[in-house]
């Protein structure tokens, strides 16, 4: 994405990363690279401690580095790129930008739904905000955001990034996803003037 050297052709003896990161696609397990002479003891090191993937693995994982293109990431800025455009059209200033990713900060997506649901106090924190929101896009339009893809992110931000292209067209594009995202907002911020059924929705999050 950015045209800089390689991990190991910075001097590195060794790097890893994780094969459910850009451009690869899983398994959910973490990649060593670097000397040989220094990674065959850490693996064996590895085995020792338990923490070796299992063998069943590893064909999906030489898979995962066999499709892996340096020109898929770029589609895939390029397409995260479209759907920032799309959101933006619709939110304006909320929609935050990275190189590679869009985000709603959570602080936003709580005032965007208080405007929305005409609510003068927030009843819940943003994390608690954005959670709700990505509940209701996996629940109302089957949009399966990092809240639920593995563990809960670390900010409140709702975190968009590395959308397939292909993905995006089965479900219709770019101002699709948009309307999902705006039609969500309008849902939570009607269920903030609602404690209980916000309650259950995040019950329902958290299963």
């Amino acid at each position: 994405m950015f045209a800089q050297p390689k991990t190991l052709e910075l001097g590195a003896e060794a790097g890893a990363t994780g094969l459910d990161k850009y451009g690869t696609t899983g398994p959910r397990l973490g990649l060593l690279a670097g000397r040989t002479e220094l990674v065959r003891p850490m693996r064996a090191r590895a085995v020792e401690l338990g923490l070796e993937a299992r063998p069943m693995l590893v064909p999906a994982a030489l898979r995962s580095l066999e499709q892996y293109r340096p020109e898929r990431v770029l589609e895939l800025v390029a397409t995260t790129e479209c759907v920032g455009d799309a959101l933006a059209g619709r939110l304006g200033g909320r929609v935050t930008r990275t190189p590679v990713a869009i985000r709603l900060e959570g602080e936003d997506v709580l005032a965007e739904a208080m405007t929305r649901g005409g609510i003068e106090a927030p009843p819940v924190v943003p994390y608690e905000a954005t959670a709700a929101l990505a509940m209701l896009l996996l629940r109302g339009h089957g949009i399966l955001t990092v809240h639920f893809a593995a563990m809960p992110p670390g900010t409140a931000a709702l975190l968009i990034k590395f959308v397939p292209p292909e993905t995006l067209e089965r479900f219709g594009g770019a101002e699709a996803f948009a309307a999902a995202v705006d039609e969500s907002l309008d849902e939570l911020g009607r269920l903030l003037g609602d404690p209980s059924q916000l309650r259950a929705l995040l019950a329902q999050a958290d299963h």
